[in-house]
């Protein structure tokens, strides 16, 4: 994994370790992508490490992802729709009221 960052106003993009962090104009590749990097013409690349690894998933992205995987078989209430009530009427134009509390 690398951390990509454009330098816009050296004409520079910087290929280094993954960062803690996200900041604008920086781009998290995996190892191949980091590898084949290419700059526009005109532009330099500046390779911080010669050799780039997958660093496979952490402790934390997992108990993460079981954290999502949890939350989403949640049975969840379905939310009642509000009660529409018709206040007034001109025409074939009609004013309507949505109450939010639902009625029994």
């Amino acid at each position: 994994m690398a951390t990509l960052t454009y330098v816009y106003a050296d004409s520079t993009a910087v290929l280094g370790p993954l960062a803690h962090l996200a900041e604008p104009h920086s781009y998290d590749l995996c190892a191949e992508h980091a590898e084949r990097l290419t700059a526009p013409r005109g532009w330099e690349v500046v390779r911080l490490m010669p050799e780039f690894e997958d660093a496979g998933p952490s402790p934390d992205d997992l108990s993460a992802l079981a954290d999502a995987v949890r939350e989403a078989g949640r049975a969840r209430r379905p939310a009642e729709p509000p009660t529409v009530t018709e206040t007034a009427r001109r025409g074939h134009l009609r004013v309507l009221r949505a109450d939010d509390a639902p009625q029994s």
